[in-house]
């Protein structure tokens, strides 16, 4: 029992400690963002349907879609083109400001 509990002990944090080590600079972020505000609205919330709403997604998920469209993997004749020059840091900068409440 007690090796169940260090594991599980040890697993939560390793989660906890990953999700903060990998976060990315909201105040970097926020400076970036001044790019996407066309498109994405100045808060993050898009007046065209047509784009999305940014603000309050999961990093996560943020991080993912915008390597796929700096990638490759998902294409759009808009948004391809904006993500190609963002780095890695840019990305996650980008994320953690739009997953905040600080955008809105």
């Amino acid at each position: 029992m007690k090796t169940l509990i260090t594991m599980v002990a040890a697993g939560t944090l390793a989660v906890a400690g990953s999700s903060v080590l990998a976060g990315g600079d909201a105040a970097a972020g926020k400076a970036k963002y001044a790019t996407c505000q066309g498109c994405h609205g100045p808060a993050g919330v898009s007046a065209n349907p047509v784009w999305p709403n940014l603000a309050g997604q999961k990093d996560g998920y943020l991080v993912k879609q915008m390597k796929a469209f700096r990638d490759g993997a998902r294409t759009d004749p808009m948004m391809s083109p904006m993500a190609k020059p963002l780095s890695d840091e840019d990305i996650d900068n980008l994320a953690a400001y739009l997953s905040t409440a600080a955008c809105k």
